[in-house]
């Protein structure tokens, strides 16, 4: 069976399902709009329901006992926020919050339950997308470690551009921080050095890239390991960006 043009999703995952059981799931999800710094879950309480992202993203933060959080995942439209309930839980200790405002199809968490076991495809598929997605907490967790801070904002940002809707999107040295775990301070210089190396542009909380070789240059290896296993679960080439653009 066909899907109708108008069933098309922006959502990768969803993109990649066969169309007839597309069809099947549509009625079930419902769009909504992400705004900037929504709650989607939080930490240690039940979650309702899941996200599929079309446009924006999602930042996952583990949060201290001081109220200091660090971001340990990102979510946009290659993949889908409610893992938790993916793997048979109801809860997790990491906050689902939107970091750049956008669009997204949710589903119930009940419903969705439902349709994992009645859609096989659809369990096999986001499993193997949870596989990844654990593939990027845990580069996020050795790069945090182990490499510069130039190299980590470099590849954040070019996280973050991969799945903006141009090349240039609202940002704030205080969430860059909190992005990296980091002082604020060490942001500032090194978001300095990117713009003074003239791979990006930043001022008024807005960051626009501008020369995204040179900034995959400053980048770690730790973006092209997670963006070839994203690659990979959509049958993509290498160096292509249609896994987070239409």
């Amino acid at each position: 069976m066909a899907l109708p043009a108008t069933l098309m999703s922006r959502n990768r995952l969803l993109a990649a399902l066969p169309s007839d059981l597309l069809a099947e799931l549509w009625p079930q999800l419902a769009s909504v709009e992400l705004s900037l710094r929504q709650v989607l879950h939080k930490p240690g309480e039940p979650i309702e329901a899941v996200y599929f992202p079309e446009t924006g993203w999602v930042s996952m933060l583990a949060y201290m006992e001081d109220g200091d959080a660090a971001e340990v995942g990102l979510v946009g439209r290659e993949g889908f926020v409610g893992l938790p309930v993916l793997l048979g839980a109801d809860h997790d200790d990491i906050e689902a919050m939107v970091q750049a405002p956008g669009t997204a199809l949710r589903m119930d968490a009940r419903t969705f339950r439902q349709e994992l076991q009645r859609l096989p495809a659809l369990h096999n598929l986001l499993l193997r997308y949870a596989l990844i997605h654990h593939g990027q907490v845990v580069r996020t967790a050795a790069c945090n470690g182990r490499h510069h801070i130039d190299q980590r904002l470099a590849r954040w940002l070019l996280m973050a551009h991969d799945r903006a809707e141009g090349d240039e999107f609202p940002m704030t040295h205080e969430f860059m921080s909190m992005m990296l775990g980091v002082r604020r301070a060490g942001v500032t210089v090194s978001a300095g050095t990117l713009q003074k190396a003239g791979h990006i542009q930043y001022g008024r909380g807005q960051i626009t890239i501008t020369d995204r070789p040179g900034l995959e240059s400053v980048a770690c290896e730790c973006y092209g390991v997670v963006r070839h296993s994203h690659d990979s679960l959509f049958g993509l080439g290498e160096g292509s960006r249609d896994v987070y653009r239409p």
